[in-house]
C-alpha cells in the first residue's frame, strides 16, 4: 500500500492541471503543523534537487511512490522543476512513471506544461505516454470529461490526423458499455474531445482500493468489458481496435457497471496497418507480444489485454507486478504469463481456461469477444448457482415434510432460517 500524508506539498511549481482555487488551499487535517513527514521530505528534496538526501531517504525504506493529499509524488515534483537527475534516480528506484495526481496529471504532463524538455525525453524513454490529458468541466449545465491534446501532439501532423480519426469513431459509438461522445473542439488550440463524465473513476483506482474481487463480481465486470469491446470489434464497415485496453481506460458508471473509454491510440482497422503501435503509446503490462515484435496484428490484441485485466481482478494486483514496466514485454515475448496465485475455486467453471485461451501465444487461437461473452455468461450462471443452491439442514426437510402432510401449506412456507446469503 502506498503511504499518503494528510498534508499538501506546496513548494515549487504545482500540478499542471490543478485549478487555481485549489493551489492555495491549506493543508489537510490529521497532522500537527510542523510535524516531520518523511514522505514530504522526499518531495522537498526532489524539489531542491538533493540527490544524496534522496538516496539516504530511499535507503531508509521510504516509499519512492509516496503520495501527498493531492496524490502527487516526488516524480511529479521533479518533473515540474525540471530536475532531470532526480527524475532519473527516482525511476531507477522504481518510481511509477504513469502515476496520476488528483487532477489526472502525470509527471510527463507536468514536464510538458513547464517545457522541461530533458525530463520529457527521459520520461518517454521509460515508457511514459501522453496522447492527451483529462479534466472535468461544465457543458450545458452538466459535468463532462474533457480530453485535451497538448501542444506537442498538435505539432505532429500524424497525431492530429489520429485525433480526427478518433472523432469519427466517437460519433459512431452508441453502447451502454462504451463511454459516450458528446462534442469536440477542432478549430482552435488545444483541440478537445468532450465525453460523459463518470465520477466513480476507473477500474485501476477501484482495484487499488478493493484488491481482489469475488469471482462472480470479476465475471460480471468482465462481461461489461467484453460487451463493449465486442461492439467495437463488430463495428461496420470495419472493426475498431482499441489497442490501449487497460484498467485505467475502463470507467465505472453510477450503477456500478463498466464502460470502455479512451480511444487515443485506436484506429479503424484496415487491410494493412500503416504504422505499428509504439511502446510509448500504451502501457507495457497489457499489450500483446505481437505488437512488440512488430508483427501484423488485429482485434486479438485487445483479447490478450482483456485476459490480463480479468486475471488482475481476481488476483488483486497488476500482471507481473514485481517486474519493472520495461521487463514485462520480454516476459510475454518469451511465452511467460502472470502466475495464477489465487485458489482454484476462484478460477472454477472454466474461468482459468478462458483466460489462458485469451492470452494464447497464437492470436488466431484466441477467441473473439462474442465467443468470450457466451463463455462468461455460462460461468456467471455457474458461480450464481453455487451461491444460491446450498444443502438445507435436515431439520428444514423434516419441517417441510410435516407441513406437506397437513396439506395446508406450500413448500415456500418452510420456516428454516438457513437461507442462501450469496449475493452478486
Amino acid at each position: 500500500m502506498e503511504n499518503k500524508a494528510a498534508v499538501r506539498f506546496k513548494l515549487g511549481k504545482q500540478s499542471s492541471m490543478a485549478p487555481e482555487r485549489d493551489r492555495d488551499e491549506s493543508d489537510g487535517k490529521g497532522k500537527e503543523e510542523g510535524e516531520e513527514i518523511d514522505g514530504v521530505r522526499l518531495m522537498y528534496l526532489a524539489n531542491e534537487g538533493d540527490l544524496d538526501g534522496i538516496r539516504e531517504l530511499l535507503d531508509s525504506g521510504i516509499n519512492v511512490n509516496f503520495r501527498d493529499i493531492d496524490d502527487r509524488t516526488a516524480l511529479h515534483i521533479a518533473a515540474c522543476q525540471g530536475q532531470a537527475d532526480v527524475v532519473s534516480l527516482l525511476l531507477q528506484r522504481g518510481a511509477n512513471v504513469e502515476s496520476k495526481d488528483r487532477w489526472g496529471s502525470t509527471p510527463l504532463a507536468d514536464a510538458i506544461y513547464y517545457k522541461n524538455h530533458d525530463v520529457i525525453k527521459l520520461l518517454e524513454k521509460h515508457g511514459a505516454k501522453l496522447l492527451g490529458t483529462f479534466c472535468i468541466a461544465s457543458w450545458r449545465g452538466t459535468q463532462v470529461a474533457v480530453k485535451k491534446l497538448g501542444d506537442d501532439v498538435i505539432a505532429d501532423e500524424d497525431k492530429v490526423r489520429a485525433f480526427r480519426d478518433e472523432l469519427a469513431l466517437f460519433q459512431k459509438i452508441r453502447h451502454p458499455n462504451v463511454v459516450q461522445f458528446l462534442s469536440a473542439v477542432t478549430q482552435s488550440s488545444p483541440m478537445m474531445i468532450v465525453t460523459e463524465y463518470l465520477p466513480k473513476g476507473d477500474l485501476r483506482a477501484f482495484l487499488k482500493i478493493k484488491g481482489a474481487l469475488k469471482p462472480i463480481t470479476a465475471v460480471r465486470f468482465a462481461l461489461d468489458i467484453a460487451r463493449g469491446m465486442n461492439y467495437l470489434h463488430e463495428n461496420k464497415p470495419v472493426p475498431i481496435i482499441h489497442r490501449d485496453l487497460e484498467p485505467s481506460n475502463i470507467l465505472r458508471d453510477d450503477s456500478g457497471h463498466l464502460k470502455v473509454a479512451d480511444f487515443g491510440v485506436s484506429k479503424l482497422l484496415t487491410v494493412k496497418e500503416d504504422k505499428p503501435l509504439t511502446s510509448l503509446e500504451t502501457s507495457y503490462r497489457y499489450v500483446a507480444p505481437e505488437v512488440f515484435k512488430n508483427d501484423d496484428y488485429d482485434t486479438k490484441v485487445d483479447v490478450f489485454s482483456f485476459a490480463l485485466i480479468l486475471q488482475e481482478m481476481i488476483e488483486g494486483y497488476p500482471p507481473f507486478s514485481t517486474k519493472q514496466e520495461n521487463e514485462v514485454p520480454k516476459a510475454y515475448a518469451s511465452g511467460n504469463r502472470p502466475p495464477f496465485k489465487a485458489s482454484g475455486k476462484h478460477y472454477a467453471h472454466g474461468l482459468k481456461e478462458l483466460i489462458e485461451d485469451c492470452w494464447n501465444e497464437n492470436p488466431a487461437k484466441r477467441p473473439t469477444f462474442r465467443q468470450i461473452i457466451t463463455k462468461l455468461e455460462c460461468i456467471h450462471i455457474s458461480f450464481g448457482h453455487k451461491k444460491h443452491w446450498k444443502v438445507r439442514p435436515l431439520k428444514c426437510f423434516q419441517n417441510l415434510e410435516a407441513m406437506l402432510k397437513k396439506d395446508h401449506s406450500s413448500p415456500s412456507s418452510c420456516s428454516c432460517s438457513s437461507r442462501s446469503t450469496g449475493s452478486i
